[in-house]
């Protein structure tokens, strides 16, 4: 009586770990890239792993605590119970499955991404432009499309020499994408897309992305870069193949105007107060751009 009672409560955590796995994707931003669907599905399956183990774990404490517990003033101690082999082999082996099949699975995503979205490191030389030392994605649709981040705003330049602050894709098509910085560490990373790339000084870095859905999304900087690192977000819009062409078309008649830079204002208001607080570099000079982008507009994620 007592195994069936085991495997019944066994087999209804079972259940229960599995729905609550499949409710996990819900908790993320919006999934739009090729790449999504691998990370998402890696998350849920940690999340059932840790739902079983949690919920096995909690419900053994509550039928010991509930079932097994001494009697009123029994403070004797318990039989000096040691060397259960079966009960030691089973706690090593089922860690030990779990880790591995996490591993290999862990392995499996990231080689997918790899090829979705590969990263390739050029150094560049003091004298050289970004551009002039990265070599693009061979298997891109579109770019490459240089992003070059500052403290603390964001720039992106186009095959046709268009520049904006917020980061236009096509949808449903690769896109290459040559990250470099102009001063300190930062990290260019888009929930929606479930990608996170750091961005070294002194390099170019190939990176490739598809974008699956469109809409409105918010790039931020995900390495501490600053006091205004927070700030440095903007909005990465995917659109149609036609409308993407349509703006790229209307920019490229745009004259160069002052790009978004968040920390400016922030800053500006910093020196209005005495320059008080942590010790800060100012913010760079705005990027001149051709579109200086609404961040106004509301985003999915």
């Amino acid at each position: 009586m007592r195994w069936v009672v085991i495997g019944l409560c066994t087999l209804l955590n079972l259940v229960l770990s599995v729905q609550v796995a499949h409710w996990s994707v819900d908790w993320l931003p919006v999934a739009a890239s090729t790449a999504a669907p691998y990370v998402d599905g890696l998350f849920s399956l940690e999340v059932g792993i840790g739902c079983f183990i949690f919920v096995g774990c909690v419900g053994f404490i509550l039928w010991s605590v509930l079932f097994n517990r001494a009697e009123k003033y029994d403070e004797s101690d318990g039989l000096p119970i040691e060397g259960n082999t079966r009960l030691e082999i089973t706690w090593t082996v089922i860690p030990f499955v779990v880790v591995m099949a996490l591993a290999f699975y862990s392995i499996h995503v990231n080689e997918q991404l790899a090829s979705l979205g590969p990263q390739t490191k050029y150094d560049v030389a003091a004298d050289q432009a970004p551009g002039a030392v990265a070599v693009a994605d061979t298997r891109r649709d579109f770019g490459p499309i240089g992003v070059m981040a500052r403290q603390w705003s964001w720039e992106f330049v186009y095959p046709n020499g268009v520049r904006s602050s917020e980061l236009h894709l096509p949808i449903d098509q690769r896109a290459n994408l040559q990250l470099s910085s102009a001063d300190v560490l930062h990290s260019f990373y888009v929930p929606a897309f479930r990608l996170k790339q750091d961005i070294i000084p002194g390099s170019v870095i190939s990176y490739s992305v598809t974008p699956t859905r469109a809409g409105t999304y918010r790039l931020r900087d995900a390495m501490f870069s600053g006091a205004y690192f927070s700030h440095n977000q903007t909005h990465v819009i995917v659109e149609s193949e036609e409308t993407f062409n349509q703006w790229l078309e209307h920019s490229a008649s745009q004259p160069l105007v002052p790009g978004l830079s968040p920390a400016t204002p922030l800053y500006a208001q910093r020196l209005a107060k005495g320059d008080r607080g942590w010790a800060t570099v100012p913010p760079a000079l705005p990027p001149m751009v051709n579109d200086p982008g609404t961040p106004e507009a509301p985003h999915d994620a």
